[in-house]
């Protein structure tokens, strides 16, 4: 245990840690899970409850090639997680989340997480999108499940275990600013307690960034209210550019009008999109995998269907997916939380009519770029670009990893499949927790000296708001934010769509540095927090819309009408061109500079594969 500092700056008390850990949610979980059977001081901090942390709202499964169902091996994961991220995602990263997962979903079943099974006591498997066998030939079944409510399982599990073995949490806090010295290195975080209102300075020679998405830039949303991207915001004004954050995976079936997930299990255990003349429409679109090709394919082929007239409901406008043929019983074992969210947020019955869905924003691909121990990783600008004008030489920031769905490995590239997201936490975050570990080994476990000057970025945050007499509202201001990105930012995209965006993100700038906070209380004042998480938000808006309108092709999640081709161009088959654009773009909000580094194409151990149309 490292050696304590002085306890107190400017009045401000400052807790002593090993390790400091910003989430609590699946990833952040399984990390500190890893750190305290380590002997390691951990604290947790998280801004709700750790159940109530968005992992809880995963529903379908976690992906591993356990092969219970029908054969299966991690090859064939490995080929999925490839063409699902549209040859974006770093092959050595993927190989290593695939080889990993069953291992890491035995070690959930030993902690007592409660899958189904099936009759001869294996874990229950359903197929889901984008899954196959024999690299593309067939759906497989590759999800392990606990009905649909996999992610409550998850979190619940790692919570008591975490709570057994005696991990700190401090709930109902959130962090606002990591501490960054003058070598660049990260020695913790500074953050405020809800209860009270104050802040507290967190100490630790590690901290973790493990903060989830950031799905409330958009004004329809699978995403709880907690995910505004607090961790890209923290990194952000800490320098640290983001990556690939064009790509976000609209989810293809949300409930149409209220935006709330409907698994993808659905269509894993047979469900049907169909459009308003009863047809099973996928099968034109992907004859092979249907209904289970991967999300962006689907979601494009349902706004397709919407575009040309054959929607469903007066308007048009939304899709039915059809799961009455599976019969009651069925549903109600495998489906239960399905049933009950289509009847509160659809008024539907779905063992007896089917309920209408909408692509609904759900996921970001992008984040915080790190290395597969989670590591975060910047590029070197003084090494200067490769002949193709890439920065492929980078750097790791001392003191600081990233994991989840924060993070950018990059396991998911342009789109990420179904089922990969859970165990991208648990694969990420137990390496995370692995590599500290053995740097905590070898380190003399002593603090750096703080900076007297710590607080006075934040503390200038604070005060701007508290001293604010006018201004804009925080609520406006965000939904200003979600409107332009829905509008400018959706399934399909057009350059001078992307453009008009990006000129009018920048424009709302002026509004976020004047938002207003009329209620100046400090006990549970949610509308300093709301205020604190729209500057977060901003950033991630900016990163995407200004990275999305200077990519110009069409990859993965990322679709643009004026670069569309066939399948059978030379150049660019559908669209994706890698001849320019097979890399990763980062942005940093200084100056809005965005630059771009190479793809990883060399797996750990098996050859690279090599770029196909995709097609299913």
């Amino acid at each position: 245990m490292a050696s304590a500092q002085d306890n107190t700056i400017e009045n401000i008390p400052t807790l002593n840690f090993d390790a400091v850990i910003v989430g609590g949610g699946g990833s952040g979980m399984r990390a500190s899970l890893q750190l305290v059977q380590g002997g390691m001081k951990v604290a947790v901090l998280t801004k709700v409850f750790p159940t109530r942390s968005h992992t809880v709202a995963a529903q379908g499964g976690i992906g591993a090639s356990l092969g219970n169902m029908s054969p299966d091996n991690w090859h064939f994961h490995f080929y999925d997680t490839v063409k699902g991220s549209d040859w974006l995602g770093d092959q050595d990263a993927i190989e290593y989340m695939c080889r990993e997962a069953p291992k890491v979903v035995y070690e959930l079943e030993h902690m007592g997480m409660p899958f189904d099974r099936n009759a001869d006591g294996t874990i229950y498997q359903r197929p889901f999108g984008g899954h196959s066998a024999n690299y593309g030939a067939k759906a497989v079944p590759r999800a392990c499940a606990a009905a649909d409510r996999t992610g409550h399982a998850l979190l619940h599990t790692l919570y008591q275990k975490n709570l057994e073995k005696g991990t700190q949490f401090y709930v109902e806090w959130i962090a606002l600013d990591l501490i960054k010295d003058h070598n660049g290195d990260i020695n913790g975080v500074i953050a405020l307690d809800q209860e009270t209102g104050n802040i507290s300075v967190f100490q630790a020679p590690t901290t973790i960034l493990a903060t989830g998405g950031a799905g409330r830039i958009f004004r329809a949303s699978t995403n709880a209210y907690i995910n505004t991207g607090d961790g890209l915001g923290m990194a952000v004004r800490a320098g640290i550019p983001l990556q690939d954050m064009e790509f976000w995976q609209f989810h293809p079936t949300g409930v149409a009008g209220a935006g709330v997930l409907l698994t993808e299990g659905c269509r894993g255990e047979g469900a049907i999109l169909r459009n308003k003349h009863g047809e099973a429409f996928m099968e034109r679109y992907a004859p092979t995998l249907k209904d289970l090709a991967p999300r962006d394919f689907v979601s494009r082929s349902m706004d397709q269907e919407i575009k040309e007239g054959r929607g469903c409901g007066p308007n048009g406008d939304y899709i039915v997916m059809d799961m009455t043929h599976l019969g009651h019983g069925e549903i109600m074992k495998r489906l239960p939380s399905v049933f009950e969210i289509s009847h509160n947020f659809g008024n539907v019955d779905i063992t007896k009519e089917p309920v209408p869905v909408v692509p609904t924003i759900h996921y970001m691909m992008g984040g915080i770029p790190t290395n597969i121990h989670g590591q975060v990783t910047v590029p070197d600008l003084e090494a200067g670009v490769d002949e193709d004008g890439l920065y492929a030489k980078g750097k790791v920031v001392n003191g600081l990893y990233a994991i989840g769905e924060c993070a950018c490995v990059s396991v998911h590239g342009a789109n990420r499949l179904g089922t990969n997201s859970l165990l991208d936490l648990v694969v990420f975050g137990r390496a995370a927790g692995q590599h500290i570990l053995d740097e905590f080994a070898k380190s003399d476990h002593s603090y750096r000296p703080l900076n007297p000057r710590v607080l006075d970025f934040t503390q200038a945050r604070l005060d701007k708001l508290q001293n604010s007499t006018e201004g804009y509202n925080a609520q406006e201001v965000g939904d200003e934010i979600r409107n332009i990105m829905q509008n400018h930012a959706g399934v399909f995209r057009t350059q001078e769509l992307m453009n008009e965006g990006v000129k009018k993100i920048l424009e709302i700038g002026e509004k976020v540095q004047k938002i207003h906070l009329a209620d100046k209380s400090m006990v549970f004042n949610t509308a300093r927090i709301e205020a604190l998480e729209v500057a977060n938000l901003y950033e991630v808006a900016k990163a995407t819309m200004i990275s999305a309108s200077l990519r110009h092709e069409c990859r993965g999640a990322h679709s643009v009408l004026d670069y569309e081709k066939p399948e059978d161009d030379d150049y660019a088959p559908l669209g994706r061109n890698d001849h320019e654009w097979m890399k990763h773009t980062l942005w940093y909000s200084e100056g809005n500079r965005v630059i771009y580094k190479p793809v990883r194409k060399v797996p750990l151990t098996v050859d690279y594969c090599k770029p196909q149309v995709r097609t299913f």
